[in-house]
């Protein structure tokens, strides 16, 4: 039995897994704190997953119906995100697991993401080719076993929920972006603006820059009143080129006959255009589609718990030195 903890960006979370089944799932969002600055504000999410990261654990074992005590190993989310709240979720993830001498389990944040697919229930079982879509990465991950996954294809710039966030905030839609613009784009028109897709006859490779500007461009040139008046159209066009450009490349990595199974990870996963058209992709092309529900597809600590099953555990005191890395790969404190 694992227990996990998620504070990589704005999420409080907590969860406890035996094997694959999730005995809790605990979040606890800041998403009404960062709202007036129309994105994560670092320093603020560090200091809220100080006030909640206790309450959270203990609701999570609660939940689950065991204690610390009971526990098997302690996971933690150690990179990539946010270092001052990641460094958080590490400290109290070492504070639980020293005193009871129980091993501790780093985890890479993006593999959290792919492994949300092994769980119960419907597991899915490797090969298959995963995108990742969140606030903060878009990547194309070929999974051939749970312990890792090979990048085909990631975003040169912008991530895609980096993109619906700045164009929420143009359109003046609130935080998080990709939730107020999908709302809005139920209104609209997605044909009514023609929005650039990046990179659309090459490579795996994603880049949404671009897109951004073309939004800012066109809000300037119609102005705040028939900007305001338009917004549907605006969101849902918005919407479209993004989706197209996600879709665009899943088809083409899928088109090889590599992978017999899709599945959709991160945060813009929750999409129900991404959802919908992603369908359509695996429908022609004769492959399984998994869509974890979209409470896993957010950050949460049950993904960690998942991955943390096919990474190697450390022994205390070894884990006393690791510290957490905000890019790149683990490093051990000097």
């Amino acid at each position: 039995m694992i227990l996990a903890l998620e504070t990589s960006c704005d999420d409080t979370c907590a969860a406890v897994v035996d094997g694959g089944r999730v005995l809790s799932n605990v979040v606890s969002s800041q998403a009404a704190f960062h709202e007036r600055y129309g994105g994560v504000v670092p320093e603020i999410a560090s200091r809220h997953h100080l006030e909640l990261v206790n309450r959270v654990v203990s609701a999570a074992l609660e939940e689950a119906g065991t204690s610390l005590a009971e526990v098997d190993q302690v996971a933690v989310t150690q990179g990539p995100g946010l270092i001052g709240a990641l460094l958080v979720g590490l400290s109290t993830a070492k504070g639980l697991a020293a005193p009871l001498r129980k091993p501790l389990v780093g985890v890479n944040h993006l593999q959290g993401h792919v492994a949300a697919n092994f769980l119960e229930p419907d597991p899915l079982e490797p090969p298959f080719l995963c995108l990742i879509a969140s606030g903060g990465h878009t990547l194309l991950a070929g999974v051939r076993d749970p312990s890792g996954f090979e990048v085909m294809g990631q975003t040169l710039d912008d991530a895609a929920g980096e993109a619906f966030d700045k164009g929420a905030r143009l359109l003046g839609l609130g935080y998080p972006g990709g939730p107020a613009i999908q709302g809005a784009a139920e209104a609209g028109d997605e044909e009514a603006f023609d929005f650039p897709v990046a990179m659309s006859e090459r490579g795996l490779d994603f880049s949404f820059s671009g897109l951004k500007t073309a939004l800012v461009y066109r809000v300037r040139d119609l102005g705040p009143e028939e900007t305001e008046g338009r917004r549907a159209d605006l969101a849902a066009s918005f919407q479209r080129a993004i989706v197209d450009q996600l879709v665009g490349k899943l088809r083409r990595a899928a088109r090889g006959g590599e992978w017999p199974a899709i599945a959709l990870g991160g945060g813009v996963a929750a999409n129900t255009e991404l959802r919908a058209r992603t369908q359509v992709v695996c429908e022609e092309l004769g492959l399984r589609l998994k869509l974890v529900p979209v409470a896993l597809c957010t950050d949460n600590a049950a993904m960690i718990a998942s991955a943390a099953r096919f990474t190697e555990s450390i022994p205390y005191p070894d884990y006393l030195s690791f510290d957490a890395f905000a890019t790149g790969q683990a490093v051990r404190a000097a």
